[in-house]
């Protein structure tokens, strides 16, 4: 193997973290901000890209840290390592309520594709990259742009999702459409593309977006039920206007802020 062999164990229900056991000389690479602790003896470090040895010269890592751009994501990544002689633990958060997905690589023959910000943390020695879209169509119109994240090697990743996840394994020349959105990753063999809704009333009045993505096997993907954008969209619309609370669920509306001394003259 050219990945590191890490043991973990995934803790909690709707808000998790992963804890990666590092055997002496064992390293793990992770997003920025997604630590959460560590045991004594492990050594951190800021790397450019994701210190993979696919990419090893100084040009290649240069190249590494502008795809992380093209992403949206920071130019570093953090490196663990274990530098003692017993086993120790690092362990990595979610960053919003939902579940994090063990990938193991070698079980999706060496490559996995998942959304721009799906990546969570990884066996050092695992390539994270980007994939292009070659179809115009999903570029433009199916809600992740023309570029998402690869995850290539023989080690172990992980993803994290929003709400619950669902894992569909779709057989040669099955579909399934999917909100764009509701996406986590897909196998290297599913063919994705964006399909119109059609309808001029499921258009207008829909309300569900005028794109799904269409998804064909052979192969798996993973879909989450609350996406980031959406949990970001409810909440955005739920904030009170001009600092004043909605008071939601109040008969009394206007008239309980007098009451209850919220209002200052």
């Amino acid at each position: 193997m050219t990945a590191h062999e890490i043991d973990y164990r995934i803790y909690g229900e709707e808000m998790q973290y992963v804890e990666i056991e590092l055997d002496p000389q064992e390293g793990v690479v992770a997003e920025s901000g997604s630590f959460m602790m560590m045991d004594d003896g492990i050594k951190m470090e800021t790397i450019f890209g994701d210190g993979s040895k696919k990419d090893d010269s100084f040009l290649g890592k240069i190249l590494g840290a502008g795809k992380r751009i093209l992403t949206g994501e920071s130019l570093f990544m953090t490196a663990f390592y274990n530098n003692l002689n017993g086993k120790r633990n690092v362990s990595f958060a979610s960053p919003y309520p939902g579940k994090i997905i063990p990938i193991d690589l070698t079980a999706f023959n060496g490559k996995f594709i998942c959304q721009k910000d799906a990546f969570l943390c990884a066996a050092k020695g695992v390539s994270v990259g980007i994939e292009f879209s070659k179809k115009l169509g999903r570029g433009l119109f199916g809600g992740e742009g023309f570029i998402m994240q690869k995850l290539e090697g023989d080690g172990m990743a992980f993803v994290h999702a929003g709400g619950t996840t669902a894992k569909k394994i779709l057989k040669s020349g099955e579909t399934l459409r999917v909100d764009t959105g509701c996406i986590i990753g897909f196998t290297q063999t599913i063919n994705y593309d964006i399909e119109f809704v059609g309808g001029i009333k499921n258009t207008i009045f829909g309300g569900e977006g005028l794109f799904f993505a269409k998804l064909e096997g052979p192969g798996t993907v993973y879909m989450q039920s609350l996406p980031f954008s959406r949990l970001a969209g409810r909440v955005l619309a739920s904030l009170p206007k001009g600092g004043k609370s909605k008071e939601e669920g109040s008969v009394l509306g206007g008239l309980g802020d007098l009451l209850d001394g919220d209002n200052r003259f």
